[in-house]
């Protein structure tokens, strides 16, 4: 991304299938996915048959012109995917639609994600042979919860980061699944005790750090601003999508020079300069935690937070929607709403800006999505009510 916004791109609609228990959705992935393209074409007010490019991230294997034929499409002009880093290309989706409607390459652009663990096997095809080389399992290392629980003991110890911040994590999704009737975990109670009392997965992640893993799709419909106000669609716009792999992360992941960072730190740095506005900016944030101590980290490499003062920033009343001043995961996240390698979180963006969510920001304007942290290639973005 070059140092000045995006203008012109908005998401005119999104759409999901709602969460499945893994392994249980009623029809496989792309059957999924067509429902969610379509949710999104209504919401938009777009026949699916004017759908004519298809964006995906991380080893989703539903391409482009399968779903054009299965959705009645006349063309399917775009069809890309966003190569590495699993769930850090959530955002980084949003770019490539964005580049195939500013460059006329495409004119309604879907950028979605599903998967069906019956049919697709995600977590052993993808997620272990993808993430947990011979390196790794050499040294009993075979869970992404395992790896990710590596950096996070590192920044309690080294960087001073309370480990309270987790748990502050973990109940804020809670909380907020809580008055969400969609959201898998909405009749979790997440008090001291209960996140205490749970099992150890990986020190220092418990059972409430981690998120869920479930079948489902979810899409949003990416167009022009004008095509959209020609739908009369309630649009949001795009107005920045940052994306990196820094030296030394890539192929030499475990010898990061920034060990303990989510990876952000220069994708944060290009959003904020490309905008010209800050943290202090933001109204809500969606951070994907796949483990609560990477959305830390996370959190902490766009600025929200310091090591120095997140135990002070990132407690459970400052991120809660009724009154905080670092609302995320309002939806529920990744642990509390459900998990389709983090889609979720971007539709949630967008119903933030358009004062649709059900624990809504009062005058939320200015939307923050961060992708998978820690991971080879990671991507955030800003939506916003208006163009910068």
């Amino acid at each position: 991304m070059i140092d000045r916004p995006l203008r012109g791109v908005v998401v005119a609609g999104i759409g999901e299938t709602g969460y499945y228990k893994r392994a249980t959705a009623p029809q496989g992935a792309m059957g999924l996915c067509v429902r969610a393209v379509l949710a999104a074409c209504a919401d938009a007010g777009l026949d699916p048959v004017d759908v004519d490019g298809f964006v995906s991230y991380g080893d989703d294997d539903n391409e482009g012109p399968d779903l054009a034929t299965a959705i009645g499409a006349r063309e399917c002009r775009w069809s890309s995917v966003v190569w590495g880093g699993g769930g850090g290309g959530v955002a980084g989706a949003l770019a490539q639609a964005a580049a195939a409607i500013l460059s006329g390459q495409a004119e309604h652009v879907v950028v979605l994600r599903g998967h069906a663990e019956a049919a697709g096997g995600r977590l052993m095809s993808a997620v272990s042979d993808y993430y947990m080389s011979a390196h790794y399992r050499a040294h009993g290392i075979i869970s992404p919860a395992q790896l990710c629980a590596l950096r996070t003991r590192r920044m309690i110890d080294a960087d001073g980061v309370p480990a309270v911040t987790m748990r502050a994590v973990a109940q804020a999704s809670y909380t907020h699944a809580a008055n969400n009737p969609g959201a898998v975990g909405r009749d979790v109670i997440l008090d001291d005790e209960t996140y205490a009392a749970s099992r150890m997965i990986a020190e220092p992640y418990r059972l409430y750090d981690c998120s869920r893993e479930n079948d489902g799709a979810a899409a949003l419909l990416v167009t022009s601003a004008e095509r959209a106000a020609a739908l009369g669609a309630d649009a949001v716009h795009v107005i920045a999508v940052a994306q990196s792999t820094p030296a030394g992360w890539g192929q030499t992941i475990e010898n990061e020079d920034d060990y303990t960072s989510g990876g952000f730190r220069l994708v944060a740095e290009r959003l904020w300069r490309a905008t010209g506005r800050g943290p202090d900016d933001v109204d809500v944030t969606q951070v994907y935690e796949n483990f609560t101590g990477a959305a830390v980290a996370s959190l902490i490499d766009h600025g929200l937070a310091t090591a120095a003062t997140a135990g002070d920033v990132i407690r459970l009343d400052n991120l809660l929607a009724d009154g905080g001043a670092l609302p995320i995961n309002t939806a529920g996240g990744n642990v509390g709403e459900g998990f389709v390698h983090g889609i979720g979180l971007a539709l949630e963006a967008v119903r933030q800006v358009r004062g649709t969510s059900v624990n809504q920001v009062p005058g939320a304007e200015l939307s923050l999505l961060i992708s998978g942290p820690a991971a080879p290639f990671v991507s955030s973005a800003l939506l916003a009510q208006a163009e910068a």
